[in-house]
């Protein structure tokens, strides 16, 4: 029949046909519900602040390159006590030719000991300004007050008694010439005082009689009263300096308290 015919055609024109590929419909982003938790970021480091960043590297490249030194850790001053220096110079084997006078009226009766380390002698502290003028040691703070020390710091200059601790010794003498004793400009001394140990150079010299005289500095630094006209002390102070010992410059009171401690131990511990 013509109808089926028809039917026929039309079936077999369809599995003749280009078949278009299939492609799956576009899948939309989903919205978010509120059903859903939102997402959080991770907690993140507080910022760094860049400059800081900077100089921390910079310092780890100047440590890495060798140009920079940690700094050590402060090391304070009486490391060694005074009871254990006091020990050590009970006893007096006398190096000097007779004794000094603590003052011009005063009787002679302190003689300069020596052990094979040190010279050491017990006497006042009498306040020596001289030197650069300060506001503290100038012509109107001390009457007895000149501009000029015996040894002059590294530039020429005279030393400066209101910063730097030094000790007076006397002038070489028959009494006692201290140079044959390994004592010079720049010698360090320890500097005990009740219960405190303080160090010094050897910075100035004075009358070949008298004995007992300290800078404005160092007698501040023992609690001394460091006025040069009612200042000092009339006993109780003992000067060790070590013998062969040299601050250079002699200026550096650090340098001088560093190589006092270290002195001062070896020399506490007898070795």
């Amino acid at each position: 029949m013509r109808l089926q015919s028809l039917t026929l055609v039309a079936a077999g024109a369809a599995l003749l046909a280009p078949t278009a590929p299939v492609t799956a419909p576009q899948q939309q982003p989903r919205a978010q519900t509120r059903a859903e938790p939102a997402h959080t970021e991770p907690a993140r480091p507080a910022p760094v602040r860049a400059d800081r960043f900077r100089a921390d590297r910079f310092r780890a490249d100047r440590f890495r390159l060798g140009r920079a030194r940690p700094k050590p850790a402060a090391r304070q001053e009486g490391a060694v006590r005074a009871a254990e220096l006091l020990a050590r110079v009970r006893e007096c084997v006398p190096v000097s030719h007779g004794r000094y006078r603590s003052d011009a009226a005063a009787p002679a009766d302190i003689p300069v000991c020596g052990t094979r380390d040190v010279v050491f002698w017990k006497a006042d502290m009498d306040i020596d300004c001289d030197g650069q003028p300060g506001t503290r040691c100038n012509h109107r703070t001390d009457r007895s007050y000149t501009a000029a020390t015996a040894y002059p710091q590294s530039d020429g200059r005279p030393l400066d008694a209101e910063r730097l601790p030094y000790i007076v010794v006397p002038a070489a003498s028959r009494l006692w010439d201290h140079r044959a004793h390994g004592v010079r400009g720049g010698s360090v001394a320890a500097v005990v005082h009740g219960d405190r140990v303080r160090y010094a150079v050897v910075g100035d010299t004075g009358p070949r009689d008298i004995i007992g005289e300290a800078s404005y500095a160092a007698a501040e630094a023992l609690g001394i009263d460091p006025d040069p006209h009612t200042g000092g002390t009339p006993s109780g102070v003992t000067y060790i300096v070590f013998k062969g010992s040299r601050v250079t410059p002699i200026e550096d009171g650090t340098a001088a308290a560093l190589t006092g401690e270290r002195l001062a131990r070896r020399f506490a511990r007898g070795d």
